[in-house]
């Protein structure tokens, strides 16, 4: 009898036995399949950054001070100093014609000259004594002052053998060679200053009211894609173009290295102002028509919250109501939430991607 009792304890406890283990089998599974159901995502925290408010444009490059140089007479070439490429100082000659009929010609308006003032001289001496007419030593005077004038455009006429460098500066290409013979009016080469070029470019007319000289510009070239070339606003235009409603402006780029170029196409940017400004990365912010949100992680549910962005900066996006800097906004995942749906947060380094405009930005 005893042995009928051992035996339905023993089968009791292992139908006991088997209910708890069906049961924590399937609480185990209603926790997995819950956290199947809840969405992984990566958060990031939203933070005040410097804000630059800016205006972009094309840009062209040119030199502060440009000019062709061309031969004022004809005259064959004995001297040369048209490197291109080269930097020459203010004064330095570039070009020398052959001045030897100059020279002669101004030694007989100088001997000319000499002559006059003697005669004059003696005039004078002789007019005290009354010996001569003051018409005689008037007309002695005159001859002097034309002696004078003679000379003086005798001393322009050999200077214009000499080409000098107006400023200093970079020679351009040229095609002239030691004993060529140039006509006057002959082009010989260009000159540039190339220390610090202008960069002129347009801005709309709803920015007028806040663009001011001394501002900050910024400008990026096809030719170097990794620097950025600074600079301050210097010149605005006195009137706003009819047809493009812009209004032209230009500033001041420093280019100590040579590497810009007069004629050179860039890009710019104004910044009109600068402040301090909740960012987040612009990935995070969705679009429905004319609304804008985000999502925030609480507790393990995301909530949709809608937000009003401001400046966009390569990356970034300034939001200027709706989150703070504790709002937990979600970056991946967001395109298949819906507000209230469980969320499950991962970390990962990946979730934003590098800023390949960063260097630039905090440039």
């Amino acid at each position: 009898m005893w042995k009928q009792w051992l035996v339905g304890i023993v089968v009791v406890a292992v139908v006991v036995a088997g209910a708890g283990v069906y049961l924590g089998l399937e609480q185990v599974e209603a926790e997995q399949e819950e956290e199947a159901q809840a969405s992984a995502v990566n958060i990031t925290m939203p933070e005040f950054q410097q804000i630059r408010d800016q205006v972009s444009a094309v840009a062209s490059l040119q030199a502060v001070n440009a000019v062709e140089l061309t031969t004022e007479v004809s005259g064959r070439v004995v001297a040369l100093n048209l490197e291109p490429g080269k930097r020459v100082e203010q004064g330095e000659v570039l070009l020398q014609l052959d001045d030897r009929q100059a020279r002669a010609d101004m030694a007989v308006i100088e001997a000319q000259l000499a002559d006059a003032r003697r005669q004059y001289d003696r005039a004078q001496s002789l007019r005290a004594n009354n010996s001569v007419s003051q018409s005689q030593v008037d007309v002695l005077r005159t001859a002097v002052d034309v002696a004078q004038a003679q000379r003086e455009a005798a001393k322009v006429r050999l200077e214009n053998h000499r080409i000098e460098a107006p400023f200093a500066g970079v020679v351009g290409l040229s095609d002239i060679s030691t004993g060529a013979y140039l006509q006057a009016g002959t082009s010989i080469t260009t000159l540039d200053s190339s220390d610090r070029l202008e960069l002129t470019f347009a801005i709309p007319e709803r920015f007028v009211a806040q663009v001011q000289l001394g501002q900050s510009v910024l400008a990026s070239s096809p030719a170097f894609p990794d620097q950025v070339f600074e600079g301050q606003l210097i010149e605005l235009a006195t009137r706003i173009s009819e047809l493009s409603r812009t209004l032209a402006v230009r500033a001041l780029i420093d280019n100590p290295d040579g590497r810009l170029r007069p004629g050179q196409f860039m890009s710019a940017s104004l910044t009109l102002q600068e402040r301090e400004g909740l960012v987040l990365p612009e990935q995070a912010v969705m679009v429905r028509g004319d609304e804008k949100y985000v999502f925030v992680a609480e507790d393990g549910v995301a909530r949709r919250v809608s937000v009003q962005v401001g400046n966009r900066m390569p990356g970034l996006v300034e939001v200027t109501r709706g989150l703070s800097t504790d709002d937990a906004v979600v970056v991946t995942g967001q395109d298949r939430l819906s507000s209230g749906n469980r969320i499950r947060v991962i970390e990962s380094d990946l979730a934003i991607p590098d800023n390949r405009f960063e260097p630039a930005r905090e440039s």
